[in-house]
Protein backbone atom coordinates (compact mmCIF):
# COMPACT_ATOMS: atom_id res chain seq x y z
CA UNK A 1 0.00 0.00 0.00
CA UNK A 2 1.26 3.38 -1.08
CA UNK A 3 -0.08 6.42 0.40
CA UNK A 4 0.22 9.82 -1.34
CA UNK A 5 1.30 12.59 0.37
CA UNK A 6 -1.39 14.73 -1.25
CA UNK A 7 -2.20 18.00 0.57
CA UNK A 8 -6.11 18.96 -0.24
CA UNK A 9 -6.54 22.42 0.02
CA UNK A 10 -10.32 23.50 0.29
CA UNK A 11 -11.30 25.03 -2.39
CA UNK A 12 -12.85 28.03 -1.37
CA UNK A 13 -15.30 29.81 -3.75
CA UNK A 14 -13.99 33.51 -4.45
CA UNK A 15 -16.38 36.56 -3.20
CA UNK A 16 -16.83 39.59 -5.37
CA UNK A 17 -15.90 42.67 -4.66
CA UNK A 18 -19.22 43.90 -3.90
CA UNK A 19 -19.52 46.58 -6.82
CA UNK A 20 -21.00 50.35 -6.04
CA UNK A 21 -23.21 51.80 -8.43
CA UNK A 22 -21.74 55.00 -10.02
CA UNK A 23 -25.11 56.19 -11.43
CA UNK A 24 -27.25 56.05 -8.52
CA UNK A 25 -24.57 58.07 -6.64
CA UNK A 26 -24.71 60.58 -9.36
CA UNK A 27 -28.17 61.06 -9.43
CA UNK A 28 -27.97 61.40 -5.53
CA UNK A 29 -25.71 63.79 -5.83
CA UNK A 30 -27.73 65.60 -8.74
CA UNK A 31 -30.43 65.87 -6.69
CA UNK A 32 -28.69 67.36 -3.79
CA UNK A 33 -26.99 69.53 -6.02
CA UNK A 34 -30.56 71.43 -7.46
CA UNK A 35 -32.24 71.27 -3.72
CA UNK A 36 -29.22 73.52 -2.69
CA UNK A 37 -29.35 75.90 -5.71
CA UNK A 38 -33.14 76.05 -5.42
CA UNK A 39 -32.82 76.63 -1.64
CA UNK A 40 -29.94 79.23 -1.56
CA UNK A 41 -30.89 82.80 -1.94
CA UNK A 42 -28.88 85.20 -3.79
CA UNK A 43 -28.43 89.26 -2.53
CA UNK A 44 -27.31 91.27 -4.81
CA UNK A 45 -24.72 93.27 -3.09
CA UNK A 46 -23.98 96.78 -3.91
CA UNK A 47 -20.58 97.77 -5.35
CA UNK A 48 -20.68 100.93 -3.98
CA UNK A 49 -21.74 102.30 -0.36
CA UNK A 50 -24.60 105.14 -0.33
CA UNK A 51 -26.57 106.76 2.28
CA UNK A 52 -29.75 106.57 1.68
CA UNK A 53 -32.27 109.12 2.60
CA UNK A 54 -35.14 107.60 4.68
CA UNK A 55 -38.31 107.58 3.67
CA UNK A 56 -41.81 105.81 5.77
CA UNK A 57 -43.15 104.46 2.22
CA UNK A 58 -39.90 102.94 1.05
CA UNK A 59 -40.81 99.63 -1.11
CA UNK A 60 -39.58 96.41 0.26
CA UNK A 61 -36.78 94.52 -1.93
CA UNK A 62 -37.48 92.47 -4.75
CA UNK A 63 -41.47 94.59 -5.04
CA UNK A 64 -40.84 95.25 -8.61
CA UNK A 65 -40.79 91.90 -11.26
CA UNK A 66 -39.08 93.70 -13.60
CA UNK A 67 -35.92 95.08 -12.32
CA UNK A 68 -34.94 99.27 -13.70
CA UNK A 69 -31.95 100.03 -14.91
CA UNK A 70 -30.38 101.86 -11.71
CA UNK A 71 -28.29 104.99 -11.79
CA UNK A 72 -25.94 105.82 -8.77
CA UNK A 73 -24.72 109.62 -7.90
CA UNK A 74 -22.15 109.83 -5.68
CA UNK A 75 -21.33 111.80 -2.61
CA UNK A 76 -18.98 113.77 -4.86
CA UNK A 77 -21.62 114.31 -7.83
CA UNK A 78 -19.65 111.32 -10.14
CA UNK A 79 -22.29 109.33 -12.23
CA UNK A 80 -22.71 105.56 -12.31
CA UNK A 81 -24.97 103.58 -14.34
CA UNK A 82 -26.14 99.79 -15.05
CA UNK A 83 -25.54 96.72 -12.69
CA UNK A 84 -21.60 96.74 -13.16
CA UNK A 85 -21.66 100.57 -12.08
CA UNK A 86 -19.95 102.01 -14.99
CA UNK A 87 -18.55 105.21 -14.33
CA UNK A 88 -20.23 107.87 -17.06
CA UNK A 89 -20.14 111.12 -17.95
CA UNK A 90 -23.22 112.98 -18.41
CA UNK A 91 -23.11 112.73 -21.60
CA UNK A 92 -22.42 109.26 -21.55
CA UNK A 93 -25.30 108.88 -19.50
CA UNK A 94 -27.68 110.25 -21.66
CA UNK A 95 -26.33 108.01 -24.47
CA UNK A 96 -26.56 104.68 -21.93
CA UNK A 97 -29.85 106.36 -21.37
CA UNK A 98 -31.30 106.65 -25.20
CA UNK A 99 -29.78 102.97 -25.85
CA UNK A 100 -31.66 101.16 -23.02
CA UNK A 101 -34.77 103.19 -23.74
CA UNK A 102 -34.81 102.28 -27.67
CA UNK A 103 -34.36 98.33 -26.44
CA UNK A 104 -36.90 98.39 -23.50
CA UNK A 105 -39.77 101.10 -24.05
CA UNK A 106 -41.50 100.26 -20.48
CA UNK A 107 -38.02 100.83 -18.64
CA UNK A 108 -37.87 101.99 -15.32
CA UNK A 109 -35.34 104.14 -13.97
CA UNK A 110 -34.13 104.05 -10.25
CA UNK A 111 -32.07 106.57 -8.86
CA UNK A 112 -29.21 105.26 -5.88
CA UNK A 113 -28.49 108.97 -5.02
CA UNK A 114 -26.14 109.55 -1.80
CA UNK A 115 -28.46 112.12 0.62
CA UNK A 116 -25.26 114.75 0.49
CA UNK A 117 -25.40 114.04 -3.84
CA UNK A 118 -25.31 117.40 -5.53
CA UNK A 119 -29.50 117.85 -6.08
CA UNK A 120 -28.16 119.46 -9.79
CA UNK A 121 -26.51 116.14 -10.24
CA UNK A 122 -30.64 114.58 -9.77
CA UNK A 123 -32.48 116.95 -12.17
CA UNK A 124 -29.61 116.40 -14.59
CA UNK A 125 -30.26 112.84 -14.55
CA UNK A 126 -34.46 113.61 -14.76
CA UNK A 127 -33.46 115.25 -17.62
CA UNK A 128 -31.81 112.75 -19.19
CA UNK A 129 -34.51 110.48 -18.74
CA UNK A 130 -37.13 112.38 -19.82
CA UNK A 131 -35.42 112.98 -23.06
CA UNK A 132 -34.53 109.26 -23.35
CA UNK A 133 -38.89 109.20 -22.87
CA UNK A 134 -38.21 107.16 -19.93
CA UNK A 135 -41.75 107.57 -18.10
CA UNK A 136 -41.12 105.82 -14.46
CA UNK A 137 -38.09 107.28 -12.55
CA UNK A 138 -37.96 105.96 -8.53
CA UNK A 139 -35.48 106.99 -5.78
CA UNK A 140 -33.96 104.33 -3.46
CA UNK A 141 -34.74 105.12 -0.57
CA UNK A 142 -34.17 102.99 3.35
CA UNK A 143 -37.25 102.80 6.08
CA UNK A 144 -36.84 105.59 8.47
CA UNK A 145 -34.82 104.10 11.90
CA UNK A 146 -32.99 101.70 10.23
CA UNK A 147 -29.21 101.83 9.66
Amino acid sequence: MQYHNVMRFLVRKRRTAPTVIIVALVDVLIVLLIFLMVTTTFKQQAALHVQLPESSKALKEGASENPPLVVTIEANGGLRIGPNADAVTLDQLQGRLNDEAKKNPQLKLAVNADKNAPWGQMVKVMDAAKAANIKIISAFTKETGKP
